[in-house]
């Protein structure tokens, strides 16, 4: 028989696998986004998913990208057997979750609402905006520690990762690197650790102005941010209001989101679910970068 202590591990290994999908124009994981509204497991190693977004009318392909990524990142996990992803209160949710199930791709899942460009393309673009906004947090946290342009510029990846930042300025400098790993700019200990998304070499002298052009592209995503925020906010508010009056005050702690928040189920910063039980989105953390 199977313990609610074993439950709610599992289930915090999915809140930590969601974790790791993040909202392709925000660069934030969807899970401090609020978007993930429930997970529950099941004995026979079934996963269900329901999420949510900000609006009826979200981009139809931003949310594909996330339905599919949420639903590899769950099927990596060795237990796992079947991932039952389900968007809710959304325009095309009915043929995103179709899709989604049956491994379509998105010009398969939703013709009409397919771009010129591929959905490959556009991730990739998405890729670049993150690259572009984690990068600007990172050098502006090293130049505020005392370094100048030139130290910066000439950076190597084995000094940038003796580098000591703090906040959220050391999770940025985490996240930047692994795009470096995953862009191949990090094999050579001694390559430049500041470089562009083509791989070209950032001189001393064209650093502040490199830098105005992300700091434009990071404007940009904390306002999409920021009203994203808002709209899911106001949308779900008084639902989630009503919820949480209805939830018992001395229900059992969990913490199995995997943020360790120890807070009731039901309760908004979310817990684990099991055998069916439903988890409440957690709250949510700013992202620079």
């Amino acid at each position: 028989m199977r313990s609610v202590q074993h439950d709610d591990q599992l289930a915090g290994e999915v809140w930590a696998r969601l974790a790791l999908v993040t909202d392709p124009e925000l660069d934030e994981p969807v899970t401090e986004l609020g978007f993930v509204e429930r997970v529950a497991v099941d004995s026979a190693g079934g996963v269900d998913i329901d999420f949510r977004l900000p609006t009826f009318w979200c981009a139809a392909n931003f949310a594909f990208l996330m339905a599919d990524d949420m639903h590899h990142a769950v099927l990596g996990l060795s237990w796992v057997r079947q991932v039952r992803l389900r968007l809710e209160d959304h325009m095309v949710a009915a043929e995103i979750n179709r899709g989604v199930a049956l491994g379509l791709s998105f010009q398969e899942a939703l013709r009409e609402f397919a771009p010129g460009e591929s959905l490959e393309q556009l991730r990739q673009t998405f890729r670049r905006k993150a690259f572009q906004r984690r990068q600007e947090a990172v050098i502006v946290a090293i130049r505020d520690a005392g370094h100048d342009e030139q130290s910066i510029t000439e950076m190597n990846v084995k000094q940038f990762d003796g580098v000591t930042l703090n906040g959220i300025a050391a999770r940025q400098k985490e996240r930047y690197r692994e795009l470096l790993v995953e862009r191949g700019f990090a094999g050579n200990p001694q390559a430049r650790a500041f470089v562009t998304w083509a791989g070209q070499q950032i001189e001393a002298g064209e650093l502040a102005a490199y830098l105005r052009k992300l700091r434009g592209v990071r404007i940009n995503m904390e306002f999409n941010t920021a009203l994203c925020r808002g709209l899911l906010g106001a949308r779900y508010r008084q639902a989630d209001e009503e919820a949480g009056q209805a939830a018992s005050a001395d229900a059992p702690h969990c913490g199995g989101c995997g943020a360790g928040c120890g807070k009731p189920h039901g309760g908004q910063a979310g817990t684990a679910a099991s055998s069916g039980a439903a988890v409440d989105r957690i709250g949510s953390l700013p992202v620079d970068a």
